[in-house]
């Protein structure tokens, strides 16, 4: 197999915990940097994973985060899409009423309104801290400097969220992409973004979709694993995501996406 372009999503996929990749997959990036380049693919702020890039030595290459809102190479970046501020106080405005909390990121800010069990485990998982502020104060603020949010995640309880959803499918489809993280938490990035769209985006004129290999395992990563050249589903993956795959490989803690380099490329 010969590819320019290795994408990997991070949380399920090329993490083996929570927060870190292992020796393994290091040392199998560290085999194949100088062929192809290694491109991390999140809905994580940036600096959620630049550490993970240092700690692979691939800081010179490219990382798309928020879901391809925002791509970014050694602090330069390439293209930022952000959700227009008033929509952002629209989705506000319904959370509000439904109890649902917000956290808000721009570029490598992350602004919540307070601590809870789920902005702990994202501290953890991500090695970043939030800011403490009201949505409100933070939409006016962002509102202020003419920018807004890269993306939105919802944080609320199974009902709660299940409500919701189809008032954001009705009300925001032709402006927002909103992927069902788990029962309790919604990702919310612009409609005209997505991973593959960012993929593509930093591809040659040498270079197609053929000659990229991807890595995934969610609801946000299958028109990604179905339009590249190969597509890997991990062995945890959901099986919307296994369907489309050319290949399932070993779970993410049984490292398979390095068990993968290692035997393929």
């Amino acid at each position: 197999m010969n590819f320019k372009l290795l994408c990997s999503d991070l949380d399920g996929t090329l993490l083996s915990t929570k927060n870190d990749v292992s020796a393994f997959t290091i040392e199998e990036i560290n085999r194949i940097k100088a062929q192809m380049r290694i491109v991390l693919v999140s809905a994580r702020m940036p600096k959620s994973m630049t550490y993970l890039q240092q700690r692979m030595g691939i800081e010179g290459h490219p990382i798309i985060s928020y879901n391809g809102a925002l791509v970014v190479q050694q602090n330069k970046v390439l293209s930022s899409t952000i959700i227009d501020i008033n929509t952002a106080k629209s989705v506000h405005n319904i959370c509000r009423n439904l109890g649902i909390g917000l956290g808000l990121y721009h570029n490598d800010e992350w602004c919540v309104e307070s601590t809870s069990e789920r902005v702990e485990k994202e501290i953890f998982n991500t090695r970043a801290e939030p800011e403490f502020e009201s949505t409100l104060t933070t939409l006016e603020r962002w509102a202020q400097h003419g920018i807004g949010p890269h993306k939105i995640m919802l944080m609320g309880t199974p009902d709660s969220i299940n409500g919701i959803t189809p008032m954001l499918e009705k009300g925001f489809l032709d402006e927002l992409n909103c992927y069902r993280a788990n029962d309790t938490l919604i990702e919310i990035a612009p409609r005209s973004v997505s991973k593959l769209q960012a993929i593509q985006s930093l591809l040659l004129p040498n270079e197609t979709l053929k000659d990229v290999i991807a890595f995934g395992d969610n609801y946000n990563d299958i028109e990604m694993l179905e339009k590249v050249g190969y597509g890997v589903a991990m062995g945890n993956a959901r099986d919307e995501a296994k369907a489309i795959a050319n290949y399932i490989g070993l779970s993410n803690k049984e490292d398979g996406v390095a068990r993968f380099v290692k035997e393929h490329l």
